[in-house]
């Protein structure tokens, strides 16, 4: 048996012990979408949102891209967050890093990967801001995590840039934006940052006029 035909495998037996369980499982999961969540991770295979949270299909809405990232020119991810905002209104957006991440890696070196160093590139802007701290680090894998960390404090800071989350917050005063970072060694999740619907915490020369929003 390849690889291919063990998944679908899987999934059979995943389907029947889901419906043993809750014979109503995917009746009431086909009805409706109704998440709290959004997750904003990495594209990394082990760092799976549902099973890190313990949850069910439907509870949590996911966008993954390389080095969980919020870039304001990635029209996917802003598709994926005003409909999870607007739409779905969840509660709160978790923007979840894990330790060892290699694209953080590769930010802080100087090799040429091809397309992906576009990517890059806006890690190596955040490695920048720090590059004082960073570079005082002498363990390579202490300086990665400590990156890891940073970036993920700065992607929620370019989520409150957004006027999607600005617009929420004046609407519903919500969602909150949280900083994750989930170890591969452990298993355990580590929180940074908690960000409150606060419009006047955003700096000034990123606040949208109310009338633009």
């Amino acid at each position: 048996m390849n690889p291919y035909e063990k998944l679908l495998l899987q999934n059979k037996a995943w389907s029947e012990e889901k419906t043993q369980v809750d014979k109503d499982f995917f009746s009431r999961l086909a009805g409706q979408q109704k998440p709290k969540f959004l997750w904003i991770g990495c594209s990394d295979s082990r760092v799976p949102a549902n099973e890190i949270t313990g949850t069910d299909p439907g509870e949590i809405f996911v966008h993954r891209n390389i080095a969980n990232m919020v870039v304001h020119t990635d029209l996917n991810m802003l598709s994926v967050l005003q409909y999870a905002v607007e739409v779905l209104q969840v509660e709160h957006v978790i923007v979840c890093g894990h330790y060892g991440c290699g694209g953080i890696e590769a930010a802080l070196g100087n090799r040429s990967l091809g397309l992906i160093n576009k990517w890059l590139r806006n890690i190596k802007e955040v490695y920048k801001m720090y590059n004082g701290e960073i570079d005082g680090i002498d363990n390579h894998s202490e300086k990665v995590n400590r990156l890891v960390e940073l970036n993920v404090m700065e992607q929620c800071q370019d989520l409150i840039k957004t006027s999607i989350i600005q617009k929420a917050w004046k609407a519903r005063q919500a969602p909150e934006i949280h900083g994750w970072v989930y170890g591969l060694n452990n298993g355990l999740v580590k929180e940074l940052t908690t960000i409150k619907a606060d419009f006047e915490a955003i700096n000034p020369i990123f606040r949208y006029d109310q009338a633009d929003l």
